[in-house]
C-alpha cells in the first residue's frame, strides 16, 4: 500500500471515530417523526380525553346538551376521532373538525356542555397544524376555519331558538395557533443550530484532515529530500573512486546503506505516528537533541558544517523540537543541492521568549550569492514557512549581502512552551 493510501485510510478512520453523535433531542425527533405514520399514546389520550371529558358527561346524564343521545355521541366521536391522525394529516384534521362543528351548528346539536360546542378539539387541530405546516398555510387555513364557524354559528343562532352563540371558538383557536407556531419556530431554530453544528464539525474534520496531510507531506518531503540528496552525493563519490580508491568508495556505499535504513525507519515512524499516535516510542520523531547528529552526518558527506548553540537549552514540546529539526534538515539539504559550496553554519539560539534557528552557507566559490534552483519542487521553502507559521513565528530566506544564502526561523515562546 502506498503512503498516500495509508494516509487517506488513516484520515478516514480517524474522521469516522471522531464524528460526533447527534444530540439526544435530534435522535428523539427522528424517532418521533418515524412514528408519525400512526397514532401514538399521546394522540390516543388526546382523542379519548376530548370525547370522555367533554361529550361523556352528556351521555351519562350529568348535564344536558341539544339533540338526541345518538346525535350527541355521533358528533362527539366525529370531532374526536380525527385527532388520532393529527400529526400525519394536520390540514385534513382541521378541515374535518371544522366540518363537524359546522354540521353540529346546522343540525342543531350541542355535544359539549357549553355554547358553540366549546372544547379543546378545534384548539388541538389548530395547534397541530401551526406546529407541523408552514406559517402561511396554517394561518390561512385557521382563518378560513374560523370564518366558516362564525357563519355557521350565526345561521344557527337565527334559525334555532334554543341555540346560543358567543363566538368563543376564535378565543380558543388564536392562542392555539400562536402556541403551535412558537413550537414550529423553536424546532426550526433547533434544526438550524444542529445543521450549523454539523457543518462546523464537517469543516473542522476537513481542516484537520488537510492539516494532517500537509504535516505528513512536509515530513516525508523533508526526510526523502535530505536522504536522496546525501545518497546522490555519496553515490557520485563511490562512482568516481571505485577504481582509484576502493576503500573510500566502500565507505561511501556503507554511508548510503546506513542513511537509507535510517530514512526508512524514520519514514515508518512518521506514518506510524500519524496512524496511531504514541504507538511506538522508538519511532518517535527527531528533536533538538538530534540536530547535532544531523550535522555530523553531513560532515561525513564532505560538507563542512559549523554548529553552535547559544543560550541555555530548555525542555520544549515535541512538535516544536521536530519543527526546528526539519527546518535545519531542509535548509542543509538545499545547501547540498543548490549552494555549490562545501561550507555551512547552523546556529540554534535559546532565549527566554524566543527560539531561533539560523542556517547559512558561503555560496559559490566565486563569491556570488547562492540562489535556489528554479528547477526544484518549491516545497522546501514553502514547507519551512508553513511550519513556522503554525507557531506564529517569523521566517525569512534569501541571499546574503556578503554571498551565500541564509534561512532564519524564529519561534515565540510562552509559558506553555516550557516544561
Amino acid at each position: 500500500m502506498s503512503s498516500t493510501s495509508v494516509l487517506s485510510a488513516a484520515s478516514d478512520g480517524w474522521a469516522a471515530a471522531a464524528r460526533p453523535e447527534p444530540p439526544w433531542h435530534e435522535r428523539w425527533m427522528v424517532r418521533h417523526r418515524a412514528g408519525a405514520a400512526g397514532p401514538d399514546a399521546i394522540d390516543i389520550a388526546i382523542a379519548a380525553g376530548c370525547f370522555v371529558l367533554f361529550t361523556g358527561p352528556l351521555l351519562v346524564g350529568m348535564t344536558h346538551g341539544i339533540g338526541s343521545t345518538a346525535e350527541i355521541a355521533g358528533f362527539g366521536v366525529a370531532a374526536a376521532v380525527p385527532l388520532l391522525v393529527r400529526r400525519r394529516w394536520p390540514l385534513a384534521v382541521l378541515i374535518t373538525v371544522t366540518v363537524v362543528l359546522c354540521a353540529a351548528f346546522l343540525a342543531d346539536v350541542r355535544f359539549t356542555p357549553w355554547v358553540s360546542n366549546t372544547g379543546p378539539v378545534l384548539g388541538v387541530a389548530v395547534l397541530t397544524l401551526a406546529d407541523r405546516r408552514p406559517r402561511r398555510e396554517s394561518l390561512i387555513a385557521t382563518g378560513v376555519a374560523l370564518m366558516a364557524l362564525c357563519i355557521a354559528g350565526s345561521f344557527a343562532f337565527h334559525a334555532y331558538s334554543d341555540q346560543d352563540q358567543d363566538f368563543v371558538q376564535p378565543l380558543i383557536a388564536v392562542p392555539a395557533w400562536l402556541l403551535g407556531d412558537m413550537f414550529r419556530t423553536r424546532r426550526e431554530y433547533q434544526r438550524s443550530l444542529a445543521a450549523q453544528e454539523r457543518q462546523h464539525a464537517a469543516e473542522t474534520e476537513r481542516r484537520i484532515r488537510a492539516e494532517e496531510r500537509l504535516r505528513v507531506s512536509r515530513d516525508v518531503h523533508d526526510l526523502i529530500s535530505h536522504t536522496l540528496s546525501m545518497v546522490a552525493v555519496r553515490s557520485g563519490v563511490a562512482r568516481l573512486l571505485i577504481d582509484e580508491n576502493p576503500e573510500e568508495a566502500h565507505r561511501a556505499l556503507t554511508t548510503i546503506e546506513t542513511a537509507s535504513r535510517a530514512a526508512l525507519r524514520e519514514l515508518r515512524g512518521v506514518l506510524t505516528q500519524f496512524r496511531e499516535p504514541g504507538w511506538n516510542d522508538e519511532l518517535a520523531e527527531p528533536g533538538l537533541a538530534e540536530v547535532a547528529g544531523l550535522v555530523d552526518g553531513l560532515r561525513h558527506d564532505g560538507l563542512v558544517v559549523e554548529y553552535q548553540v547559544l543560550g541555555a537549552p530548555a525542555e520544549y514540546p515535541a512538535l516544536l523540537q521536530t519543527t526546528v529539526y526539519r527546518i535545519v534538515q531542509e535548509a542543509l539539504t538545499n545547501v547540498v543541492k543548490h549552494a555549490h559550496t562545501d561550507r555551512a553554519r547552523v546556529e540554534i539560539r535559546y532565549a527566554p521568549a524566543e527560539l531561533t534557528a539560523v542556517i547559512t552557507d558561503d555560496g559559490s566559490p566565486d563569491g556570488t550569492p547562492a540562489e535556489i534552483d528554479s528547477g526544484g519542487s518549491g516545497l522546501g521553502l514553502a514547507g519551512m514557512r508553513e511550519r513556522v507559521s503554525l507557531f506564529g513565528g517569523r521566517f525569512t530566506a534569501g541571499p546574503r549581502g556578503t554571498g551565500g544564502f541564509a534561512v532564519t526561523a524564529s519561534f515565540p515562546l510562552t509559558e506553555e512552551h516550557h516544561a
